[in-house]
C-alpha cells in the first residue's frame, strides 16, 4: 500500500463505509491521514479511584471485578453495571441503553473508564463513561489514558471508528512518507520533522506537542499556497500584453465630463491601472472599494484608454441584472467618445452603438459575434456567456471583472478563445466589493496587485444600522411606510424565493432546515395584500425570465415601484439612488459580507438611509455578526471582523481550495503567512523552475487541480 492507495483496501473499510468517508473527502490513504482533529479531549490524567469526587470528569484504570445487565421492570430500560477496580478502591460504572457492553466487556478485563460521575445512595458513580480494553491497545491506548483527538465527523462515522483506522495506518506510514520541506526550513522555522509532526498532530503525547504539529501543518500548507502563488505571477510577468500608452488628453476629457469630482482614492487607483496597462507584461489587478466607492468608474477609465489605442476592452459580471446595468452606466459615462459598447448574456444581446447616440438596438447572436470578431465593438459587457467557444475578439487588450476575482490566466485564455502561444495576452482588472483581510492578500490573491478606493463620495450619509427583534417588526413597518411618504423606496431582502406552504407540502426545492425562514413569494403575498395594499409592491427573484427581471429592475429605478421583495439577486452592484431602507429578513442566514453587500443597495445618494437586520436567532455568534455589521462602517475593518468571526473559508468561499480548517484558521496568523512567504521567495530565488525540488513541482501539480480556478 502506499499514499494513493484507495480506503476500499483498507481492512475494515466496506463499501458501507467507504461512502460515508467520501462525504469528508476522503478517498485514499493520504487523505485518510490529512483527515486532521478540530480538537482534543485529555483523558491523560488517569485519576486514582479512591480519589474521585462527584460531578467531576475524570478517566481510570482498573480491572473489571464483575459485570451485568439488567433490564428494569417500569421503564424496560436496560442497565449495563461494571464494578472496576485499581489498588486504591472501586467504583461503579452504570450504562443505559447498552446491553452488548456486556458482551464486550468481561470480568477481569483490564480497562480505561472515562467519563463524568454522578451520585446516588450508594455514592458516586460512573455515569455512560466511555471506554478502552486494554487488550484493543497497540502500542499505548487509542481512546483513553491520553489526549484524545475528535475528528470531524459525519452520520455514522465516528472519532472513535476514526481512530481505530487512522492508528495503524500511522504506526506503518509515518516513517516512510518523505518529508516535504527542506531540512534548512525546517531548522530555521524550529518546525517538527514530518514524521513526528503527523503522529503528534492524531495523538500528541501533550497539548503543546499537539499545537507544534498544528504550526508544522499549517506552515507547510500555506509555504506551498505561497510558493504557488509567487510561481503564478512569476509566470505572468513573463508573458506578454499590448502596451497602451496613456492618454492623458482623453483621460482628462473623460474625468471633467463626469457630474460628480474624482475622489483622491480614485484617481490614485486610476493612475496605478493606467500606468500598468503601459506595460508589456500583463496587468493582474484587484480593485477593492466599499460598495458605492466608484470602482465602475475607474473601470471606464482605463476601458476608454485601451478602446482610443485601438484595442477592445471585455467586462463581464456575476449577473445578468448587474451586466445590464455596467451595460447602460459604462454608455452613459462614455457615450460621447465615439464608441461602440455591446451586451453579451444568456438571453440577450443588444448594442449603444455611436450612430444611434443615446439608444440601443436589439441584434442577432450572429451579428455581434461578428462585429466583435472584426474589433468593430469596442466594449463587451456580459455575463459568464463571455467565454463561450465561439465569442472571438479581434484586438482584446483589457478584461474587467467585477466580483470575480479569481478568474485567471486559463479564463483570459478562453477569452481570447485558446490562444495561440506567440499571442499577447489581456490586461486583467478584477473589482470587488469585499475587502480583503491582509493575511488573505498575501496568500490566496498573493498574485495580484492591489489598489483601494477607501473613500465614498462627498455628500455620502453613514447608513443607521439596527438589529429588530419581532417585536419590533411594526414599528419597522411604520418607519418604511413613513420614508416613502417622503419620496423614498425601500428593499426588503428573504433567504428563500418558495412560500413556506410549499416547504410544508414537501415541494421546495430548499433545504428542510430552511422551511421557516422568509420567502420572497410569500412576504411578496404579505407585503403587497396585508402590510402595504396601497403601496406598490413587487418581487425579484433568480429564477424569473431576464427580459421581467430587467423589466422590474427598471420600474424599481425610475420609481414605479416603491418596495421591491427580492432574493440576494440584488447584492451586488444594483444602483438606486432613491433607495433609502434595506430590510434583510432573516439576517442570520447570511454572512457579513453579503450582508454588507445588501447594505451598500442604499445610502447611495444625499439621503439618509437605514438597514434593518431582522432575525429571529438568539444564538450568540449570529450576535456577533450582526453587532459587527452596526459597529463597523468601514469595509475594510468589517472584513478583518468577519475573518475572526467566521474564518477565511468561510468570509472567501476558499473551501474550493481543498484547505483543511485546521490551515485555514491559520490564515489569520500574519506572522506565520509572512514567514512563509519569506521562505517560498528564498527558494525561488535560488531555483526558479524548481529543478533541485521535484516533490514541490509534484505537489504544486497536485495544488493546480485542486483549486478548480475555473
Amino acid at each position: 500500500m502506499n499514499l494513493t492507495t484507495p480506503i476500499g483496501q483498507i481492512a475494515g473499510i466496506g463499501p458501507v463505509f467507504q461512502k460515508k468517508l467520501k462525504k469528508l473527502g476522503i478517498k485514499n490513504i493520504q487523505d485518510l491521514l490529512f483527515h486532521f482533529p478540530h480538537r482534543y479531549e485529555d483523558f491523560s490524567n488517569v485519576t486514582p479511584i479512591s480519589k474521585i469526587k462527584f460531578s467531576e470528569n475524570c478517566c481510570v484504570q482498573g480491572k473489571i471485578l464483575e459485570i451485568e445487565t439488567s433490564r428494569t421492570w417500569k421503564k424496560k430500560i436496560f442497565i449495563t453495571q461494571a464494578i472496576v477496580q485499581d489498588n486504591t478502591g472501586a467504583i461503579k460504572a452504570l450504562w443505559f441503553n447498552q446491553p452488548y457492553l456486556s458482551k464486550i466487556l468481561k470480568a477481569g478485563d483490564s480497562v480505561y473508564l472515562a467519563g463524568k460521575t454522578s451520585l446516588d445512595k450508594q455514592g458516586v458513580y460512573l455515569s455512560n463513561p466511555a471506554y478502552e480494553k486494554l487488550v484493543e491497545a497497540r502500542l499505548q491506548p487509542t481512546h483513553m489514558g491520553r489526549i484524545v483527538p475528535v475528528y470531524p465527523e459525519t452520520e455514522g462515522l465516528s472519532s472513535r471508528w476514526l481512530r481505530n483506522i487512522i492508528q495503524p495506518i500511522l504506526i506503518n506510514f509515518r516513517n516512510s512518507i518523505p518529508d516535504l520541506l527542506p531540512q534548512k526550513i525546517i531548522q530555521e522555522n524550529q518546525l517538527l520533522p514530518f514524521s513526528q509532526a503527523i503522529w503528534q498532530i492524531h495523538f500528541p503525547d501533550s497539548p503543546e506537542l499537539a499545537n507544534k504539529a498544528k504550526e508544522r501543518f499549517s506552515f507547510e500548507e500555506l509555504f506551498f499556497i505561497e510558493l504557488w502563488v509567487l510561481r503564478e505571477r512569476a509566470k505572468l510577468s513573463q508573458e506578454k500584453a499590448n502596451q497602451v500608452t496613456l492618454n492623458l488628453e482623453i483621460m482628462q476629457k473623460l474625468v471633467k465630463s463626469l457630474p460628480f469630482k474624482l475622489t483622491d482614492a480614485q484617481k490614485k487607483s486610476a493612475w496605478a491601472i493606467l500606468k500598468d496597462l503601459e506595460k508589456s507584461r500583463p496587468m493582474n489587478r484587484l480593485l477593492e472599494g466599499d460598495v458605492g466607492s466608484g470602482k465602475t468608474v475607474v473601470a471606464a477609465l482605463a476601458a476608454l484608454n485601451v478602446i482610443k489605442a485601438g484595442y477592445q476592452a471585455a467586462f463581464m459580471a456575476p449577473t445578468e441584472i448587474l451586466a445590464n446595468q455596467h451595460f447602460k452606466t459604462i454608455w452613459d459615462i462614455l457615450k460621447n467618445f465615439n464608441i461602440n459598447v455591446g451586451l453579451l448574456t444568456g438571453k440577450t444581446d443588444k448594442f449603444f452603438s455611436r450612430k444611434l447616440k443615446n439608444d440601443w438596438i436589439e441584434v442577432s447572436r450572429k451579428k455581434l459575434l461578428e462585429k466583435t470578431l472584426k474589433g468593430e465593438m469596442n466594449l463587451v459587457i456580459g455575463t459568464h456567456a463571455l467565454i463561450q467557444d465561439k465569442i472571438k475578439f479581434g484586438k482584446l487588450a483589457l478584461v474587467i471583472v467585477d466580483e470575480q476575482h479569481r478568474f485567471g490566466v486559463e479564463q483570459r485564455a478562453r477569452l481570447l478563445n485558446v490562444r495561440r502561444p506567440t499571442s499577447n495576452i489581456p490586461h486583467l482588472l478584477s473589482m470587488t466589493a469585499t475587502p480583503i483581510p491582509r493575511t488573505l492578500a498575501l496568500t490566496l490573491y498573493g498574485d495580484l496587485d492591489l489598489s483601494l478606493i477607501d473613500q465614498l463620495p462627498k455628500g455620502r450619509k453613514k447608513i443607521i444600522t439596527k438589529i429588530v427583534s419581532p417585536e419590533e417588526r411594526r414599528k419597522t413597518y411604520d418607519f418604511i411606510r413613513e420614508e416613502i411618504k417622503n419620496g423614498r423606496q425601500a428593499f426588503v431582502i428573504c433567504p428563500r424565493i418558495e412560500s413556506k406552504a410549499l416547504c410544508e407540502a414537501g415541494l421546495h426545492t430548499t433545504p428542510s432546515s430552511w422551511a421557516g425562514v422568509k420567502a420572497v413569494e410569500e412576504e411578496y403575498e404579505k407585503l403587497s395584500k396585508e402590510i402595504f395594499p396601497d403601496l406598490s409592491v413587487a418581487m425579484l427573484h433568480g429564477k424569473m425570465p431576464g427580459l421581467e427581471k430587467e423589466r422590474t429592475m427598471q420600474n424599481f429605478k425610475n420609481k414605479k415601484i416603491d418596495i421591491l421583495v427580492s432574493t440576494s439577486v440584488v447584492e451586488v452592484g444594483v444602483d438606486v439612488p432613491n433607495a433609502s431602507v434595506m430590510m434583510i429578513e432573516g439576517a442570520d442566514r447570511f454572512g457579513l459580507a453579503q450582508l454588507h453587500q445588501f447594505r451598500g443597495r442604499v445610502g447611495r445618494s444625499i439621503y439618509q438611509s437605514y438597514c434593518f437586520l431582522l432575525t429571529d436567532s438568539p444564538s450568540g455568534k449570529t450576535n456577533l455578526r450582526l453587532k459587527a455589521l452596526v459597529n463597523c462602517e468601514n469595509s475594510f475593518e468589517l472584513a478583518e471582523k468577519d475573518l475572526e468571526i467566521r474564518g477565511p473559508g468561510d468570509f472567501t468561499g476558499t473551501r474550493q481550495w481543498g484547505i483543511p480548517d485546521l490551515i485555514m484558521g491559520s490564515l489569520r496568523n500574519v506572522f506565520l503567512v509572512e514567514k512563509t512567504r519569506n521562505a517560498a521567495k528564498e527558494i525561488l530565488m535560488q531555483d526558479p523552475l524548481l529543478k533541485n525540488y521535484p516533490l514541490f513541482r509534484e505537489r504544486l501539480s497536485r495544488f493546480r487541480e485542486k483549486i478548480h480556478l475555473e
